[in-house]
């Protein structure tokens, strides 16, 4: 995979950023931070401009977001809710209801993670999809995006663009920290899974 990235980065510059940020944005399992390190690290041997480097990675993400978010969009409230109404939703213990609360939340108090999951391995790009799903304005939706996209492609570039040739030293750093917060989104999950059917059931118990 880092093969193919640093050789379409070699033979089409600019357009070879943009391309690999918006398809790691649609496919999360490609490394942003193979791209955005060695795109830094290729400023200070060619005539690649870091700013240029940055925009372009900033216009990428953008890209892959807007895809996300219509997949998002597609997939709404609705269908989830007849998804739910059938065996998916008996095996899940899901209601439609739950499938109103979540989107609720959402409206209410989760755009803005829109903003900060930017920061977040694998969910910086899988965000886009229940923005889109709870109908979240385009406008605030890309003005979350494009900022929060903005900070971690800069980052990134500026700090290959440092190490230079001992860009490839800053990945397992990098790699650490994908590794910590997999871990953690991982707990997470699973304590949110446990709290929300414990509420459940208690609420089933009270009936």
């Amino acid at each position: 995979m880092q093969e193919f990235i640093i050789e379409m980065m070699n033979n089409f510059g600019y357009f070879g950023i943009f391309f690999l940020i918006a398809l790691e944005n649609v496919f999360p399992p490609i490394p942003s931070e193979v791209i955005l390190l060695f795109g830094g690290f290729m400023t200070t041997y060619t005539k690649l401009n870091i700013a240029i480097v940055i925009i372009a990675a900033t216009l990428g993400s953008l890209l892959g977001a807007i895809v996300l978010y219509y997949i998002g969009k597609i997939l709404n409230k609705e269908r989830l809710k007849k998804i739910v109404s059938g065996k998916i939703g008996k095996i899940l213990r899901l209601k439609e209801e739950d499938i109103e609360k979540a989107d609720i939340w959402f409206d209410t108090k989760g755009q803005k993670t829109v903003f900060f999951c930017r920061f977040i391995p694998i969910v910086r790009s899988l965000i886009s999809i229940p923005a889109g799903m709870s109908e979240m304005k385009m406008q605030k939706f890309l003005i979350y995006t494009t900022i929060g996209s903005l900070i971690w492609n800069t980052v990134l570039t500026i700090a290959g663009s440092v190490a230079s040739q001992n860009w490839e030293s800053l990945l397992s750093i990098f790699d650490k920290y994908s590794h910590l917060v997999l871990i953690l989104l991982i707990i997470i999950f699973v304590v949110f899974v446990f709290i929300f059917y414990k509420k459940k059931s208690h609420r089933q118990g009270e009936k």
